[in-house]
C-alpha cells in the first residue's frame, strides 16, 4: 500500500517550528553573589528570528479558520515597527497570501529588506509620527480598502496576541525552570508577551511578581517600545497581571546589550538589552530567580550604531 505522506508539509514547514524555543542561564552579566538567577528564554531561535511569531501565527490562524482571511484576493494588512512585520510576511510568503505593512521609516534597514524579501508590500511613514503613525496610515488604508480586500490582525487590540504567550511562551517557562520562578521581567512593545505569560504564570504561582520594563523618556531608542503605552486586550486585565515597573535609560541598556553579546555570547537585539538592564538593577534590591525573553536576534540590526561601535 502506498503510504500517505501528505502530513510532511505541514510536520516540516517553517510554521511548524514556531514556539519550543531553548532558555539559558545568564551567568556573567547578572552579579550570582546577590543570590540572584536570570534564566532568558531565546526567542529569536523562532524561524522568523523574533518571539513575535507566536501571536503572528496566532492570529492569521485563526482568522483563515474563521473565513475572514481568504487566499485568493486578500491582503494582510498591520502596522508594525520591524518584527510582527517580518513574522506576517514570512507567514504570508508560505501561505501564498499578500502582506503590506506600514511602518515607521527610522526601522533598521535589515528589518526593511528581510520584510521585502519575503515578497511583503512595505510602507514607510515619517519617523517623527513613530509607531503611531504607522498604526494610523494602516488602519486608513484597511478602512478604505475594507474586509474583503483586507484582513487585519491588529496586534494591539487582538487577544490572540496575549493568548499565544499564555497557552505557550509561559507554559515552556514553567516547564525550562521547574517552576522555581519569582520574578518575570519584560518590556512592553504590544504588551502581549508581559499579559499572556504574566497571567499564566500568576494562574501557576499567585506569589510570582510580574514587572514591565518601561522606556524612562518619551525619546527613547528602544525600537518597538512604546513610552506612552496602553492595553486593550479582553481577558488580559492589566491591573490583575502587572505588579510593578521599572524605567531604564537608553545607553544603559545598550552597555547591557553589549555585555550579552560579548560576556554572554548572545546575539540578541535592542529590547534583550533593556530587558536585563532592568533585571540588574533589581536584583540588587530583590533576590530570587528571574526570568526574561530576549525577544529577537541581533542580526537585524547590525547597521545600526550601537553593533557599528562594538
Amino acid at each position: 500500500m502506498e503510504k500517505d505522506n501528505s502530513y510532511l508539509p505541514r510536520l516540516f514547514s517553517p510554521l511548524s517550528n514556531i514556539g519550543s524555543t531553548g532558555a539559558v542561564m545568564l551567568n556573567k552579566v547578572i552579579n550570582l553573589d546577590t543570590g540572584s538567577k536570570l534564566y532568558a528564554k531565546l526567542e529569536g531561535l523562532n524561524p522568523g528570528g523574533s518571539v513575535k511569531d507566536r501571536p503572528a501565527l496566532y492570529m492569521i490562524k485563526n482568522a483563515v479558520e474563521k473565513g475572514l482571511l481568504k487566499k485568493d484576493g486578500m491582503t494582510i494588512i498591520d502596522s508594525s515597527s520591524g518584527n510582527t512585520g517580518i513574522s506576517y510576511a514570512m507567514i504570508g510568503a508560505f501561505l501564498g497570501i499578500k502582506v503590506k505593512i506600514y511602518a515607521p521609516a527610522n526601522m533598521s534597514e535589515e528589518r526593511k529588506k528581510i520584510i521585502r524579501l519575503f515578497g511583503t508590500e512595505l510602507i514607510l511613514t515619517p519617523a517623527e509620527e513613530s509607531h503611531d503613525g504607522a498604526i494610523k496610515r494602516s488602519m486608513e488604508e484597511y478602512k478604505r480598502g475594507g474586509k474583503d480586500l483586507y484582513y487585519m490582525p491588529d496586534q494591539y487590540n487582538n487577544p490572540l496576541n496575549p493568548l499565544a504567550h499564555y497557552e505557550t511562551t509561559a507554559i515552556e517557562l514553567i516547564n525550562q525552570t521547574g517552576g522555581n520562578i519569582d520574578y518575570f521581567v519584560t518590556g512592553i512593545g504590544t504588551g502581549g508577551t508581559i499579559l499572556g505569560v504574566g497571567k499564566r504564570l500568576k494562574e501557576y504561582n499567585d506569589k510570582i511578581k510580574i514587572i514591565a520594563v518601561v522606556p524612562d523618556n518619551a525619546m527613547h531608542g528602544i525600537e518597538g517600545w512604546k513610552y506612552n503605552y496602553s492595553f486593550n486586550f479582553e481577558g488580559f486585565d492589566h491591573n490583575k497581571i502587572i505588579d510593578d515597573f521599572i524605567e531604564v535609560d537608553t545607553e544603559g541598556s545598550y552597555s547591557m546589550l553589549k555585555r550579552i553579546i560579548k560576556e554572554e555570547g548572545l546575539l540578541c537585539g535592542f529590547s534583550s538589552g533593556a530587558n536585563v538592564y532592568g533585571i540588574s538593577m533589581l536584583a540588587n534590591k530583590y533576590r530570587g530567580n528571574y526570568t526574561t525573553i530576549l525577544p529577537d536576534t541581533g542580526s537585524r540590526y547590525l547597521s545600526t550604531r550601537v553593533f557599528t561601535e562594538l
